[in-house]
């Protein structure tokens, strides 16, 4: 746990908690020798990337549905989009 700390706090930084997250699991799933938790780290990414795509979209329809841009920029600087 703290080897994959590390390396986030030292690595490039992702912008996200879901790309912090893939970063993790990236990083274990490179130090891991079983194949069923390699499986598993995968599928856990794959997931992950599932999760960016919906929150990609959202951000998106948000986007596109909100004119105010003073709305928009509120919402971006409180970490909503």
């Amino acid at each position: 746990m703290i080897r994959a700390i590390a390396f986030v706090s030292y690595g490039t930084m992702p912008k996200t908690t879901l790309e912090t997250l893939d970063e993790l699991l990236r990083s274990v799933q490179g130090e891991v020798d079983d194949s069923d938790a390699i499986y598993r780290l995968r599928s856990a990414r794959q997931l992950v990337q599932v999760l960016k795509q919906r929150h990609d979209d959202l951000d998106g329809a948000l986007d596109e549905s909100i004119d105010d841009e003073e709305v928009l920029e509120n919402l971006r600087d409180l970490g909503y989009l």
